[in-house]
C-alpha cells in the first residue's frame, strides 16, 4: 500500500511541500480514509508556501527610492546648514553693527538705517526659506525670528531717535552757514588780484577760516604744516599737502589731489622718509611739485621730487641751528615762494642771530643771492614771502598776531608795520603765503587755518 500511496502524493507535492515538518503532517492538513476498493487513501493540504518574488521586487524598489531621497534631503541639510552658518556669522556681524548704532546714533546717516532694514528683510527671508525647504518647526527658527524682528524695532527706534536729532542739527548747521556768511562777508574787501604786485605790500589780513583738525584727528599732532602748490605743474593746481607729526621730527608727507579729498581724508599718496632723509622742523613746502624741508645730518636743505622720489640736498655755509622762530624749537630753515622764486630764511652766527634771507636757483639748487635783516629770529612767530617783500610775524597777545616788520628785496629797504590778525590758537608751526590764490596757510595747533590777504594797489 505504501507505494501506492507514494506515487498518488509525489506527483501532487509542490517541492516547497517535501520540506513540510512532520509535525505540521500530523495535524489537521492530513486526513486519511479507505476507498471503494478497499486502498489507503490520504489527504493532504498543503499551505501556499510560493515565495513572493514580485513583492520583493516592489520592496527593492522601494528601498532604493528611499535612499536616495534620503541623500537629496540629507545633501540639502548639508547646504543649508553651511548657508545657515555663513548668515549666522553675517546676523552676529549684523548684530555688532546695530549695537554700535545704539551706542552713537549720531555718527550714521539715513542710508545706513535702510542698509541694516534690508540685510535685515534678506536674513528674515532667508529663514523663511529654510524652514519651509527643512519643513522644520525647531526653536532655533524661532530664536531667529524673534533676533531679528528685536533688531528691526531697534534700527527703527534708532532711526525714529536719529529724526529727531535732524532738527538740532539743522540748527546747528544753520549756526555755522550764518558765521560763513559772515565771514564772506568779512571777506568782500579783499579781491585777489592773481600775480599782480602792482601794489605797496599787505594792508589787511581777514579772519582766519578754520578748515577743520588735522588728517589724523589728533590735536597732539602739533607739529606739522599744509597747504598748496605754490608753483603747480598743469594738472595739478587743485593739490594739497599736508604733514604733521607730534615732534618737530619730519618722516612722511601725504599728498591730496583736491580739496575735497583734503576734507575726507583721502590721501593720493603718501612719501615716507627713507633713512638718512629724515628731517627736522615744519617750515616746509611744496614748489613745482617738489617738497622742501629741513634736513637733519648733515644740516642742510632738501627736496624731494614728487614724481621721481629723488632727494638732493644743500649745506648752507652760515647757516645756524642755534636759532629757532619763538613757537617751537627746530624751526631753523624756513622755506617760502610767492610771485618771484623760491626762497629759504635762517639765521646766523654772522648776522648775531638775525634772519638772513636767501634766493635760491630752482634749477641748480643753490643760493643765488641774500639779505640780512633787522628781525632778531628768536624775537619772531615766523616769516614769509610776498611780491619780494619778507614779512615778519610776532605775538600781539594770546589771541593776536601781528605782522611787525618787512624787508623789499627789490629796494633793500625795511618797514616796521602793525598789522594784526586773529589767531585760532596761541602758537602755530608753519605760516606760508600761496601766490596762487593769495592766502595765507597756517598749521596753528593741530588745526588746518587760512586767511585772505589784501594787498594796497594805491
Amino acid at each position: 500500500m505504501l507505494p501506492t500511496l507514494l506515487l498518488l502524493l509525489i506527483p501532487t507535492l509542490s517541492p516547497a511541500s517535501a520540506w513540510i515538518p512532520v509535525e505540521d503532517w500530523e495535524s489537521g492538513n492530513v486526513t486519511v480514509s479507505v476507498g471503494e476498493s478497499g486502498q489507503c487513501v490520504c489527504h493532504v493540504y498543503t499551505p501556499d508556501t510560493n515565495f513572493p518574488a514580485d513583492r520583493v521586487q516592489n520592496m527593492q524598489q522601494t528601498s532604493k527610492d528611499l535612499i536616495l531621497e534620503v541623500k537629496i534631503q540629507t545633501n540639502k541639510l548639508v547646504s543649508y546648514g553651511g548657508k545657515l552658518e555663513v548668515y549666522l556669522t553675517d546676523l552676529s556681524d549684523l548684530t555688532v553693527r546695530v549695537v554700535m548704532l545704539e551706542s552713537n546714533p549720531d555718527k550714521y546717516i539715513k542710508l545706513d538705517f535702510e542698509l541694516l532694514r534690508v540685510e535685515l528683510e534678506e536674513f528674515k527671508a532667508l529663514v523663511s526659506q529654510l524652514k519651509g525647504s527643512l519643513n522644520s518647526t525647531s526653536p532655533v527658527f524661532d530664536s531667529l525670528y524673534a533676533e531679528i524682528h528685536n533688531m528691526t524695532l531697534v534700527v527703527n527706534q534708532l532711526e525714529t531717535y536719529d529724526k529727531s536729532n535732524l532738527d538740532v542739527i539743522r540748527i546747528e548747521f544753520a549756526k555755522l552757514q550764518k558765521k560763513l556768511e559772515e565771514c564772506q562777508k568779512d571777506q568782500e574787501f579783499i579781491k585777489p588780484d592773481i600775480g599782480n604786485c602792482n601794489h605797496t605790500g599787505i594792508m589787511g589780513v581777514s579772519k582766519p577760516m578754520v578748515v577743520q583738525l588735522n588728517a589724523h584727528l589728533s590735536a597732539g599732532y602739533i607739529y606739522g604744516g599744509w597747504g598748496k602748490d605754490s608753483k603747480p605743474l598743469r594738472g595739478l593746481e587743485s593739490m594739497y599737502f599736508y604733514g604733521a607729526y607730534t615732534g618737530p621730527a619730519v618722516h612722511d608727507f601725504y599728498l591730496y589731489s583736491d580739496y575735497e579729498k583734503l576734507i575726507l581724508r583721502s590721501a593720493l599718496k603718501r612719501h615716507n622718509i627713507p633713512s638718512g632723509w629724515e628731517g627736522t622742523g615744519n617750515n616746509y613746502i611744496v614748489h613745482s611739485n617738489t617738497i622742501y624741508y629741513q634736513h637733519n645730518s648733515p644740516f642742510s636743505m632738501t627736496k624731494l621730487n614728487l614724481t621721481s622720489a629723488a632727494y638732493d640736498s644743500r649745506v648752507i655755509p652760515d647757516a645756524s641751528q642755534s636759532f629757532s622762530y619763538s613757537y617751537s624749537a627746530n624751526q631753523n630753515l624756513d622755506f617760502a615762494a610767492d610771485e618771484t622764486g623760491l626762497w629759504v630764511m635762517y639765521a646766523s652766527v654772522e648776522n648775531n642771530g638775525k634772519i638772513v634771507l636767501a634766493k635760491i636757483d630752482e634749477k641748480s639748487f643753490g643760493i643765488v643771492d641774500q639779505w640780512n635783516t633787522a628781525v632778531f629770529k628768536q624775537s619772531a612767530g615766523n616769516a614769509f614771502m610776498a611780491c619780494g617783500v619778507m614779512y615778519a610775524t610776532r605775538s600781539a597777545d594770546l589771541n593776536t598776531e601781528e605782522i611787525f616788520y618787512a624787508f623789499d628785496t627789490k629796494t633793500g629797504q625795511e618797514k616796521h608795520l602793525n598789522i594784526r590778525f586773529q589767531k585760532f590758537q596761541e602758537k602755530y608751526t608753519n605760516l606760508d603765503y600761496n601766490p596762487t590764490d593769495q592766502k595765507l596757510y597756517m598749521y596753528n595747533n593741530g588745526y588746518y587755518v587760512t586767511y585772505g590777504v589784501k594787498f594796497n594797489y594805491e
